[in-house]
């Protein structure tokens, strides 16, 4: 009887390091928490508005996830877009809505924050406040004159961004700068006579350093280096944007072609989880979470 309880013993005890000694071994690439480290590479490609600030989700989110890089690219919402079809990115990145013709490209939509247009002129301009219907007739070129609209006595230089630009899209839009093509077919109606530049940066030191211009850009890369004009009375702000009084407002949209990669969906859910909208906010755009 004492050999059967010694043998009986001997076999638990052997039992019990066997099953230790396989926890322990466990899988090699597993982290301490029981999970495998996400590695691989996300690419976003689009809008230069948004482009700095995915710039500063990117590095965030990097350090949080080493084994992730994001690489951020520019060249307009249309090449958002463009991007996602040809599938060379992951995430388009777009300063307006999707059009409707775009729309079979676009699988998924991820408002990552709001923005405001600001219509901007040299920081020497007299004008201060402009109406919309103002600002849509110095854009199609029928007001040419800033004594028309209460400034000094001297012709308007248009500052525009380029077809494709998201920026332009909503602003030309939403200001209504439209008109119609042969075939009636509403079209962007601004001035040919208009200064066309590549990137929000561009606008931005063209009007800041050319007199009697005037442009537009994101109200998140206002500088002091040019002047925001009210738009019918109100001053571009996060909460003239959020409130609707403000009206030339538009959306922060990552769009995706497909299924999203495991490090992209987890870039995107960082985008929009509270620590990703509180660099929204800090960059100076509104969160939307």
């Amino acid at each position: 009887m004492k050999k059967l309880l010694v043998l009986t013993l001997v076999i638990i005890l052997a039992l019990g390091a066997f099953a230790a000694c396989g926890a322990q071994e466990g899988n090699p690439e597993d982290s301490g928490n029981g999970t495998a480290e996400v590695t691989g590479a996300v690419v976003t490609a689009g809008s230069t508005s948004v482009q700095p600030l995915s710039e500063e989700l990117a590095a965030s989110f990097m350090d949080a996830n080493p084994g992730i890089t994001v690489e951020v690219q520019g060249g307009g919402s249309g090449q958002g877009i463009k991007a996602i079809q040809e599938k060379i990115a992951d995430l388009g990145a777009l300063s307006r809505e999707v059009k409707d013709e775009e729309k079979g490209t676009v699988a998924k939509e991820y408002v990552i924050a709001k923005d405001g247009v600001a219509v901007i002129v040299n920081p020497a301009s007299k004008v201060e406040d402009l109406t919309i219907e103002q600002i849509k007739k110095i854009y199609t070129g029928e007001i040419k004159n800033w004594k028309e609209v209460g400034g000094e006595d001297a012709p308007i230089v248009v500052v525009s961004r380029e077809e494709g630009s998201g920026t332009r899209g909503a602003f030309t839009e939403i200001t209504k700068v439209m008109q119609k093509d042969a075939a009636g077919k509403e079209v962007d109606g601004t001035t040919k006579d208009a200064l066309v530049q590549g990137s929000t940066g561009a606008v931005m030191q063209t009007v800041a350093t050319t007199p009697d211009t005037i442009g537009y850009v994101s109200l998140g890369s206002l500088s002091d280096s040019v002047k925001a004009v009210k738009v019918e009375g109100v001053s571009p702000s996060s909460e003239t944007v959020l409130s609707g009084e403000y009206k030339i407002s538009r959306p922060f949209l990552y769009v995706a072609g497909g299924e999203l990669s495991e490090a992209a969906q987890m870039y995107i859910d960082f985008v929009m989880s509270k620590d990703g909208q509180a660099i929204v906010e800090e960059n100076g755009f509104i969160p939307v979470s």
